[in-house]
């Protein structure tokens, strides 16, 4: 594993890894900071600037409320979230048992990583004037974090230097504990956080200091139909969606055919892996293009849940009150996601095969890890018709459709373990496709799943047709 520059991008330099404190941090530590950095985005976000947007901030500054109680609320919320997530990991290693100071460095790095990445949400919401520019600015400065240390990880260390994600891996929790970095970040936190203050008390209120500037005007051209405005709405997500499946398929076809050598005769790598009874190098990749599908249900799934926000921010009905049908308005986002979902899977196959291709000099790869990844399509749209349905049906209750993505996570991951019966682990809609390129591809399950994806997805169109709109 030391060796395989793939791994050490997506995770980190490798350090102690015949141990077991060695391999949970190597294995955890960065993508934990993303999900650290995720989740406070989302906290600052939903609190500060989606409240702005909404008009409901602006009633509670109507009340006896300092201007500066609401971001600091949201701010304070952040900050707790991610002790509490520092505090789980850390309680969780020393638990184990694991060495007591170097279990708490990887909680309290994680911590001080979600700090941070809450300090930069609260300034975009400064910067910023939507919900939407706000997540994306927040994004990418999560990403060109991960990417800078990726990068000098491989190659160039002082690049490691430059990312938040890089001080805390620097900490060397189980492999020589030095706190020190510990202080690069808590120092950027209070610089962003003091930041986004002085923003915040110099920008006007319901906008931000980058003001919505209008768009050409051809840029208008295509509002004019139901899918044209529905791309405008969701082709930041669509386009952000496929770099980040992109990259991550990349990221998968880098380790090459090492993956024979890595995991050679363990016989829980053929546990895992083999349940095909294929080569190992096939049913590896089968199990990651189904990992990547899973993720890919996550772009699905909300964008079959935009409409939901439309309604929500009541612009649903502005447009519903026009000659504009509301069965044609609910189309053009179904087009969009299904359309968004096919290029999410498309590109994360492609990026597969072109890592893969990079690393074995293999071209003729390049091609035979998108059809196996597009294989899963019929799966992920039956869980975006899932969404679809309950907004349909029962809007308040439409994030319930969540679940059903945690829910294909956990038979994937734990179905062994937990030894769940064959007819539960049916109710997941990837059971039944074939794990492409260890099994040949059935084209019986796979028309089967698409029926039950365009039934679902028709009952929620009939469903929404038929209920009050707000």
């Amino acid at each position: 594993m030391e060796s395989n520059a793939g791994f050490i991008a997506m995770t980190g330099p490798a350090r102690a890894l015949n141990t077991v404190g060695g391999q949970v941090t190597w294995q955890s530590a960065a993508f934990g900071a993303i999900a650290a950095g995720l989740m406070s985005m989302f906290l600052v976000g939903r609190h500060t600037r989606a409240e702005e947007e909404s008009g409901r901030d602006e009633m509670l500054r109507a009340a006896a409320v300092g201007r500066q109680s609401t971001t600091a609320a949201a701010f304070l919320t952040a900050l707790v979230a991610n002790t509490v997530l520092g505090a789980a990991v850390a309680l969780s290693l020393i638990a184990y048992p694991l060495e007591l100071a170097d279990s708490l460095a990887l909680g309290v790095g994680v911590a001080l990583c979600g700090f941070f990445f809450s300090g930069v949400a609260l300034l975009s919401a400064q910067l910023t004037s939507t919900t939407r520019a706000m997540y994306g600015l927040t994004g990418a400065v999560i990403g060109l974090a991960y990417a800078l240390r990726a990068i000098g990880d491989v190659g160039s260390p002082v690049l490691s230097w430059m990312s938040p994600i890089g001080w805390y891996q620097a900490m060397h929790p189980f492999s020589g504990l030095r706190w020190w970095p510990a202080l690069l970040l808590v120092a950027a936190s209070v610089v962003a956080a003091g930041a986004a203050y002085v923003v915040f008390l110099r920008r006007d209120y319901g906008s931000g200091v980058f003001a919505a500037r209008p768009g050409p005007p051809r840029a208008a051209r295509g509002l004019s139909r139901p899918a044209g405005l529905a791309w405008r709405l969701q082709r930041g997500t669509v386009l952000g969606w496929g770099i980040g499946m992109f990259l991550g398929g990349v990221g998968y076809g880098t380790l090459g055919d090492d993956v024979d050598s890595l995991l050679g005769d363990s016989d829980l790598a053929k546990d895992m892996f083999v349940q095909s009874g294929g080569a190992l190098v096939d049913a590896f990749y089968s199990t990651m293009i189904l990992t990547l599908a899973l993720i890919g249900a996550g772009f699905a799934i909300s964008s079959a849940l935009r409409p939901h926000g439309e309604e929500d921010a009541g612009r649903v009905e502005a447009l519903l009150s026009t000659a504009l049908r509301r069965r044609d308005w609910l189309l053009g986002h179904v087009l969009v996601t299904v359309a968004g979902t096919v290029l999410v899977l498309l590109v994360a196959g492609l990026g597969m095969g072109v890592g893969y291709a990079l690393v074995t000099g293999d071209g003729e790869a390049v091609a035979d890890y998108v059809l196996p990844t597009l294989g899963h399509l019929p799966a992920v749209l039956v869980l975006a018709a899932v969404a679809r349905l309950m907004f349909g049906v029962v809007p308040r209750a439409a994030f319930l459709s969540w679940l059903g993505l945690v829910f294909c996570l956990v038979v994937m991951l734990f179905a062994e373990v937990f030894r769940m019966p064959q007819w539960l682990q049916d109710v997941s809609p990837f059971e039944h496709l074939a794990l492409m390129p260890a099994e040949d591809f059935a084209w019986a399950p796979f028309v089967a799943v698409t029926a039950v994806a365009v039934a679902l997805s028709v009952a929620g169109q009939i469903a929404f047709h038929r209920r009050d709109v707000g």
